[in-house]
């Protein structure tokens, strides 16, 4: 009977594990398609705002790529919480750079206070899965928090780690709810696609695979300063290193003109011999000099645009990284 009984248990949980399978290849699929579409839309985009310059649509248009990046970042979780990759770069990522690019791809971005600088940058491997963690607990953090109250961003190296910090005043989680999030976020309960209601909850779940998978923690058991939760990314010294600084170009020395009197044209003189005094507003040299009106205004349509690319791309005022541009294929 125990034989039997063994035998219905095993042909049952290889079912369900052949369930989600199917179901992790189906959803996968599905999200790729929305990151391709994404993608599509955002180059759309940016060639509306290279055609346009400085039009005034181009302040609503900021709007919709906003949400095009929450779509790619909810996308992207749900493919790599199905087995697709985070992402790749090829090259180091400023900390700092990384939680701007977080703080971009999420709906209250702007409640979002990184306060301070931080000499350190990312390894390229770290770049794509910590973004994207750290996505997720801002946009936790600003879920379960008044519209109008502030998250913080911080960093703090202990150790031969390294932090970033994530403040909120929301209403904090009791014992419960610490004990389910601390399971999940390490590892010890993997839950499956069924498991996560009909209002599926990614984040931490996804939180705790990238973890697992990339090599760093995360702790949501703290309170912070205004009573919520303190939320903690643990990055060991193999993700991390200090970012060098960019080498300084020597300016060239300055080179002495010697004017050739002979070649300069001559002056009118008076009957004494002293030079005639000559109208500026007649002078051809002037007629060459390009309008500095034009000059300052092209200046400042430029700084304009480059505004607008800025959030655009997702940083405090946008996304830092386009992740079209800095990330590899996912199936690489």
């Amino acid at each position: 009977m125990a034989r039997y009984k063994h035998q219905f248990d095993t042909t049952i949980r290889q079912a369900e594990e052949a369930a989600e399978d199917s179901t992790k290849a189906v959803l996968k699929g599905s999200a790729r398609f929305l990151q391709s579409l994404a993608a599509e839309q955002m180059t759309v985009l940016e060639g509306i705002q290279g055609k346009y310059g400085n039009h005034p649509v181009l302040a609503e248009l900021l709007e919709v790529t906003h949400a095009n990046a929450q779509m790619q970042r909810k996308a992207q979780g749900i493919a790599v919480l199905c087995g697709a990759p985070a992402g790749r770069r090829n090259r180091p990522g400023s900390v700092y750079d990384v939680v701007r690019n977080a703080q971009g791809q999420i709906r209250n971005f702007r409640r979002v206070e990184i306060m301070q600088q931080t000499g350190f940058a990312l390894k390229a491997s770290a770049v794509s899965p910590v973004a994207l963690a750290v996505a997720e607990l801002l946009d936790n953090a600003a879920s379960f928090s008044q519209q109008d109250a502030p998250i913080e961003v911080t960093f703090q190296r202990i150790q031969k780690n390294l932090c970033i910090v994530i403040d909120d005043a929301g209403v904090g989680m009791n014992d419960e709810e610490r004990q389910r999030a601390t399971a999940l976020l390490s590892g010890d309960f993997v839950p499956r696609l069924s498991q996560l209601g009909n209002q599926p909850k990614f984040g931490f779940p996804l939180i705790g695979l990238l973890a697992r998978q990339y090599g760093f923690r995360v702790d949501v058991t703290g309170i912070s300063r205004y009573g919520g939760v303190r939320a903690v990314v643990l990055l060991p010294e193999e993700l991390w290193t200090e970012e060098q600084p960019a080498p300084v170009e020597e300016a060239p020395a300055p080179v002495s003109i010697v004017r050739d009197d002979q070649s300069a044209p001559s002056r009118p003189r008076t009957v004494h011999g002293l030079p005639k005094r000559v109208s500026r507003a007649a002078s051809p040299d002037d007629q060459r000099q390009p309008s500095r009106t034009a000059q300052d205004t092209g200046r400042v349509s430029g700084r304009s645009r480059g505004a607008l690319g800025a959030l655009q791309r997702g940083t405090i005022s946008g996304r830092t990284f386009d992740s079209a541009a800095t990330e590899g294929p996912q199936d690489a």
